[in-house]
């Protein structure tokens, strides 16, 4: 017996604002919406998908699982992303090759640096 891989979910004060943003920030599409919890996915048959579930728990650690986003263009997505809301956070990363951000509710994510061509 195994086990399919149905959505991550993500803790939020505002789940339709967040779930919205990264809807926007992946290209995604709202699948389901109700008062305490929205979900999202590529396609509504696309798996995984995200969900955002309302919680009134303060965020006070650096996030233990997150996001990697790979662009074809590092430096044009991070400007999309933060004009979209998304602000750069420093979590002790040094001198690396991706970029971390935070959304709005402030989770962190990396936009990594484009694919090498094989």
């Amino acid at each position: 017996m195994t086990s399919t891989w149905e959505q991550i979910v993500v803790d939020a004060a505002d789940p339709a604002r967040l779930a919205r943003w990264w809807a926007e920030a992946l290209g995604y599409q709202i699948v389901h919406e109700a008062a305490d919890e929205v979900e999202i996915r590529r396609t509504p048959d696309t798996l995984p998908g995200l969900l955002f579930g309302l919680s009134s728990d303060a965020r006070t650690v650096k996030n233990r699982l997150h996001l990697d986003l790979r662009p074809d263009d590092q430096e044009a997505e991070v400007e999309r992303l933060v004009d979209m809301g998304a602000r750069p956070v420093d979590i002790g990363q040094r001198d690396v090759s991706w970029v971390v951000l935070a959304d709005p509710e402030g989770n962190e994510f990396c936009v990594l640096s484009a694919k090498r061509s094989a």
